[in-house]
């Protein structure tokens, strides 16, 4: 079983708007803003909605640069999540019942109160790379048992 999700970033270099999860899944961690596609959705369109649903701000110039592949141990479910970098958007980030965004400098981005696969890839993204990986966690998903990544020229 494979479930289609999304995860974007908004990168304004030196600068990186990250979310503090404050319900449902990666409760207590910071991470970009994302979710599910909805049935009729296209990947995109579900970025954008979940960006503006979870930040409060409308992304202009969103661009696919990785697709990841989660497992967790004793789960048969895949999710694969799509990964968006955006620069420009419409609005002012907002908190709101589920994300509390917040800036990160870049050499502050606060990697210990994050999902820990973050560790792998968010140098790439950093870097304007483009990516492919998978990653397989514990059953309690604090830690990967598994990883496999690299850049790759086109997605």
């Amino acid at each position: 079983m494979r479930q289609i999700l999304t995860l974007c970033i908004i990168h304004q270099p030196p600068k990186v708007l990250l979310g503090f999860k404050k319900r449902g899944f990666g409760q207590g961690r910071w991470n970009g803003f994302g979710g599910k596609v909805k049935a009729g959705e296209s990947i995109e369109d579900a970025a954008v909605r979940e960006v503006r649903e979870e930040a409060g701000v409308t992304v202009e110039d969103i661009e696919r640069v990785g697709v990841l592949q989660f497992s967790f141990q004793g789960n048969p479910e895949i999710l694969e999540v799509h990964v968006f970098s955006a620069s420009r958007f419409i609005g002012e980030p907002t908190e709101g019942d589920e994300m509390k965004p917040r800036w990160y400098d870049e050499d502050e981005i606060p990697f210990g109160k994050m999902w820990p696969d973050d560790l792998y890839w968010f140098p790439l993204f950093l870097e304007g790379k483009k990516f492919r990986g998978k990653f397989t966690f514990d059953a309690s998903g604090r830690e990967v048992i598994e990883a496999e990544l690299n850049a790759v020229s086109k997605l």
